[in-house]
């Protein structure tokens, strides 16, 4: 029988339109990319232990070490990073595959951020700070800081920036703070060109101190950045108040004070200040540091 004999008079017979049907490498792209997100999103909310504990966590953690081991003993032979990032990423999908029994393209999708010898691009670097891209994200922070500032069992122990602040610090800085945590203020000096009266009288070289070079740094060459750091981070500052005249007759006799007041001319002033830490850098240094004395 004709399919023409089965058609009703006066009845269009609706044919199926180009998109009416789905080819099968469609679906599967639009299956992948869903696990891909929910996966993905998982990953990065609870780390790769967690996907993994679906089929156990005895095995999850005796792979992971193996893994481990793997990737340090291929460090140890000296092989290049390129080969180190592609037994990573075979490593994670192979993870991937087993634990959460996922497609391929899946698993493909989901360590995509993982670095490849092809130089594929890879995720940015972040850093331990929070950044806080507009007001409102301020605002939520600073609201948070007040909720923790009335909740009667939130307990800190020591300044959240002490982390931060040791994260920026030389080891000659360190030294230097420990230096001054011990010895108390040291002398400092401006060097000016002497004028009746001080009108006119200019700044050659301020802020001279010896301290870098008694606390023992390795690099004297930087000891005037290693001063500015300190200042910045508000561990030290420099006083109007001088210390005992005694110990500047040291500090006048350094190369580098003789050498501004040379270049200060004629009769050159001197302004006996002091170096010294500020009441955060002291509560800083016996804090972070073994301090004897």
């Amino acid at each position: 029988m004709d399919v023409a004999e089965d058609r009703i008079p006066g009845q269009d017979v609706a044919r199926p339109g180009p998109r009416a049907v789905e080819r099968s490498s469609d679906v599967e792209k639009r299956q992948i990319s869903n696990e891909a997100r929910l996966i993905r999103g998982a990953f990065r909310a609870a780390g790769l232990a967690v996907g993994t504990a679906v089929r156990g966590t005895e095995w999850a953690v005796g792979t992971s070490v193996e893994i481990t081991k793997q990737l340090t003993q291929a460090a140890l032979d000296g092989e290049s990073s390129a080969d180190i990032a592609e037994r990573t990423g075979a490593a994670l999908r192979s993870i991937a595959r087993s634990a959460l029994g996922v497609t391929e393209g899946s698993v493909r999708e989901i360590v995509s951020y993982v670095p490849t010898p092809t130089g594929a691009p890879q995720s940015a670097v972040t850093t331990g700070l929070v950044r806080s891209a507009t007001a409102d994200d301020l605002r939520r922070r600073g609201d948070a800081l007040l909720a923790r500032s009335a909740d009667v069992y939130f307990t800190e122990d020591v300044h959240p920036a002490y982390d931060r602040i040791l994260d920026q610090l030389a080891p000659d800085e360190a030294r230097i703070l420990r230096f001054m945590a011990l010895q108390g203020p040291q002398p400092s000096v401006d060097v000016r060109t002497n004028r009746p009266l001080g009108i006119g009288s200019e700044l050659v070289a301020g802020d001279l101190t010896s301290v870098p070079e008694q606390s023992g740094v390795r690099y004297p060459d930087r000891s005037r950045h290693y001063l500015i750091n300190l200042n910045r981070l508000g561990l030290t500052m420099t006083s109007d108040d001088p210390v005992v005249l005694s110990r500047y007759m040291v500090l006048e006799v350094q190369p580098v004070v003789e050498q501004a007041l040379k270049k200060a001319g004629r009769v050159p002033k001197i302004v006996r200040k002091s170096l010294r830490l500020t009441e955060f850098g002291e509560d800083f240094c016996h804090t972070c540091f073994s301090i004897n004395g």
